[in-house]
């Protein structure tokens, strides 16, 4: 009772709420409203860190795909206790199946492309079963209409062939009798149309003798009659037959169907629970994006330090940034200061972003701020303004308190709106310090707002409690509320009566009325106020001097970066321009080489001829090419006789002939045989010969893959998951080049499909289609 009445003093529902519009299905829906805060540190911890890996893989690869995914637990549990499942459930279950498959794909993709490491959210795709057999056989059986496919059974297709002859014979004869020029004038109008599921004509009431027939409707007015003539009767007869057939093959399908389904009843159970938790924990994810919320450091020593932290369900142009801690030096913080002023949001802001932290979501504040785990949440919040002060109101808050004070412990945090109110003045400042005393000595942290100026003291005799306040404009007569802590409030009512013109006479005999000790401790305030304004103006200014020193060393690292693009680009120039000239020296030996064998036509010896080839090699410009980042012990790779390898100092392509000794190898580089260290040498892979490719061997009936997808009239979330099992089924099928046919519409969902395609591991490029293609509303895709 006390948990729910201080999750609705918070508005805990409320961010429930809008936490809920972030969910993509029905599942995750009410997974949300399931949501309580935890009590316990390892499953706050937990529930933080999964909402922060769905945020990285938001922030790495977008929103998560749930496109097709359903609630099918109701049509799953009616197949276990053999009821018949219906086109429509049956195409739920294939499409959630393959939301399934799909998701857990790309969530898998995340961790194996190495980008993050998400081991909560693997953790739950690891648990979610594929069952390919079901899917493929309902996607056999079911078109993406939701008919019975003619290919689901041999006894189908063959009853739909003669319904199709039966239909096409009745036509034919009809359209015969009301072509003849004879029957034109009797009829109201030469159209075939159906009434009780036969096929009829529209004849004049006073011509009804002229067709013969049985009569099954009439118009509004009875001028015209619905005949079917006595030549298509029992043409008629034999499709009724026909249809009865279909319905009792159709049901048979169904029921083989929902068998299989109920089958496979724990794997889908299974699978449902997955999907709803992992939208459950990307819509966390989501929301935290959206209110720019941080993930806190998590700790066990019941503090927490919320730095610049934001009221969730205050508009961001208008909500004021409060910081503080608890926990740390002191236990108790005491808000002073009058109504209006702020005090009770900042307690509500506490109070909340608790309650989130412990619920696994990031809550709106500066990055490095943190939270703790309370056992309890204590809340007696009430609207002082809007209520009127009586012992009513007083009996309700303490009764309320009464049973928190039952119940606290050096676990808890409490949270007291305007401790005291609704009594007298004097008793009512003397309850609020001795409750605030009694929590004090359980050890319990605390956050109470008061307007009684006796408990400015309060903090100030006490250890670990501190005063704060909200602060107010005296000239401009409204609340700034910005929270000063360390600082007690004042009521300013002096300030205001002032500024309204309030004689100043009347002003100087009120504050003779107030005694010296009130009067000494507003000018401390004010002097506090004056202090504390003066180290914030200097903080202010430390920040701005460090974020230049920071932009100064940004900038440094950018200029240092630059100049090292610049050196490598010197340097691979340089080492170029070596290349180019090894390259000239190479031709330049050639041509020696030419020479040389001129010259032993003409008697050379062959030992000068080796000589001068020798001082060929040995004046060939040696280069090491430079690496980054490797180490230059590298392990020395072996080579067999015949491998293909690259020379990599000099970029030229040869094989081995021999090897001279451990590290030294004689390689065949064209005409020349090279002495090469194993260092300078790199294995080449042997090509595939061209042609060779691979097959994938389906086995099994597979439904007939068209070479076009038609989504006019689909919307997008749809779309994508019918995009993606298309282009499955096709490259399956051994399909080149497809179309996908989306209408030209505004647009989105062309731009939509375009985004899907670009990213999709099977789709080689896309293009709009031609003059004669469909132009702008057919994209027309080249699969690898």
């Amino acid at each position: 009772m006390l948990l729910k009445r201080m999750l609705h003093l918070l508005e805990f529902d409320k961010i429930k709420e809008q936490l809920q519009k972030h969910a993509a299905t029905t599942l995750g829906k009410e997974k949300v409203s399931e949501l309580l805060p935890f009590f316990h540190f390892e499953q706050v911890a937990h529930a933080l860190e999964e909402t922060d890996e769905a945020l990285t893989v938001i922030r790495l690869k977008g929103q998560a795909p749930f496109g097709g995914i359903r609630d099918v637990r109701a049509a799953v549990q009616r197949s276990v206790i053999g009821g018949m499942l219906n086109e429509n459930e049956l195409v739920e279950i294939e499409t959630t199946l393959h939301g399934a498959r799909r998701l857990k794909k790309f969530i898998e993709s995340v961790q194996a492309d190495d980008e993050a490491d998400v081991p909560i959210l693997i953790e739950h795709c690891t648990q979610i079963e594929p069952c390919n057999a079901l899917e493929m056989e309902i996607r056999r059986c079911i078109d993406r209409d939701g008919r019975i496919s003619d290919d689901a059974s041999p006894e189908l297709k063959l009853v739909r062939n003669q319904l199709r002859s039966y239909e096409s014979r009745i036509r034919e004869k009809l359209e015969q009798l009301i072509r003849l020029s004879d029957n034109q004038k009797k009829l109201s109008d030469s159209i075939i149309t159906i009434r009780n599921d036969r096929y009829v004509i529209p004849v004049k009431q006073e011509y009804r003798s002229s067709f013969g027939g049985i009569v099954h409707d009439q118009s509004a007015s009875g001028q015209t009659l619905f005949i079917e003539p006595n030549a298509v009767v029992m043409i008629n007869n034999q499709l009724r037959e026909a249809q009865a057939k279909e319905r009792v093959e159709i049901e048979k399908i169904l029921f083989a169907l929902s068998e299989k389904v109920a089958s496979y009843s724990d794997t889908l159970q299974l699978n449902v629970k997955q999907l709803a938790m992992l939208d459950f924990i990307f819509a966390k994810a989501a929301y935290a994006k959206k209110v720019n919320a941080t993930k806190p450091k998590l700790n066990q020593n019941r503090y927490l330090r919320y730095d610049s932290a934001r009221h969730p369900l205050i508009p961001s142009e208008e909500v004021v940034p409060i910081s503080l801690e608890l926990g740390g030096s002191y236990d108790t913080i005491v808000i002073t200061g009058p109504n209006t002023g702020g005090k009770t949001v900042t307690l509500k802001t506490v109070g909340l972003l608790t309650l989130m932290a412990q619920a696994g979501l990031h809550i709106p504040v500066a990055e490095g701020s943190e939270a703790t785990v309370f056992e309890h949440i204590f809340a007696d919040i009430g609207d002082e303004q809007s209520i009127e002060q009586s012992l009513s109101t007083f009996s309700s808050h303490m009764t309320n308190i009464v049973s928190i004070l039952n119940h606290i412990n050096e676990r808890s945090l409490v949270l007291f709106d305007e401790l005291g109110a609704g009594t007298d003045p004097e008793e009512g400042a003397a309850l609020a310090i001795a409750i605030l005393d009694h929590v004090h000595h359980i050890g319990a942290r605390c956050v109470a707002t008061t307007h009684y100026s006796e408990l400015k003291a309060y903090a100030y005799n006490r250890e670990s409690v501190i005063n704060a306040s909200v602060e107010f404009n005296a000239k401009t007569l409204k609340p700034t509320y910005k929270l000063l802590i360390g600082v007690p409030g004042r009521s300013n009512a002096f300030e205001i009566s002032k500024r309204l013109g309030l004689k100043a006479s009347i002003i100087d005999a009120a504050k003779r009325q107030v005694s010296s000790e009130t009067t000494s401790v507003d000018n401390m305030i004010i002097e506090l106020e004056k202090t504390k304004n003066k180290a914030e103006r200097e903080l202010a200014e430390a920040k701005r001097i460090r974020n230049e020193v920071e932009i100064d060393k940004r900038q440094y690292e950018a200029e240092r970066q630059t100049f090292e693009k610049e050196k490598d680009r010197m340097l691979k120039a340089a080492e170029q321009k070596a290349k180019d000239a090894v390259e000239f020296a190479k031709i330049e030996a050639e041509s020696i080489i030419k020479e040389l064998r001129e010259y032993r036509k003409n008697g050379v010896k062959e030992h000068k001829l080796i000589e001068a080839k020798k001082r060929l090699e040995a004046a060939s410009p040696q280069l090491v090419e430079r690496k980054q980042n490797v180490s230059k012990q590298k392990t020395r790779e072996k080579f067999a006789i015949g491998d293909d390898v690259e020379l990599t100092h000099l970029s030229q392509k040869g094989s081995i002939i021999e090897q001279i000794d451990d590290g030294e190898y004689l390689v065949q580089v064209g005409i020349m045989k090279v002495n090469v260290n194993a260092s300078q040498l790199k294995k080449i892979a042997p090509k595939k010969p061209e042609g060779e490719r691979s097959f994938i061997s389906v086995k099994g009936n597979k439904p007939v893959v068209k070479t076009e997808l038609d989504l006019r009239g689909k919307r997008y979330e749809d779309a994508q998951v019918e995009v993606d099992r298309y282009l499955d089924d096709a490259v399956l099928a051994g399909y080149s080049k497809v179309a996908i046919i989306h209408g030209k519409g505004t647009g989105a969902l062309r731009k939509g499909v375009h985004e899907l395609l670009q990213r999709h591991p099977n789709v080689k490029s896309i293009r709009l289609g031609r003059e004669g293609e469909g132009g702008l509303g057919v994209t027309i895709v080249e699969l690898r």
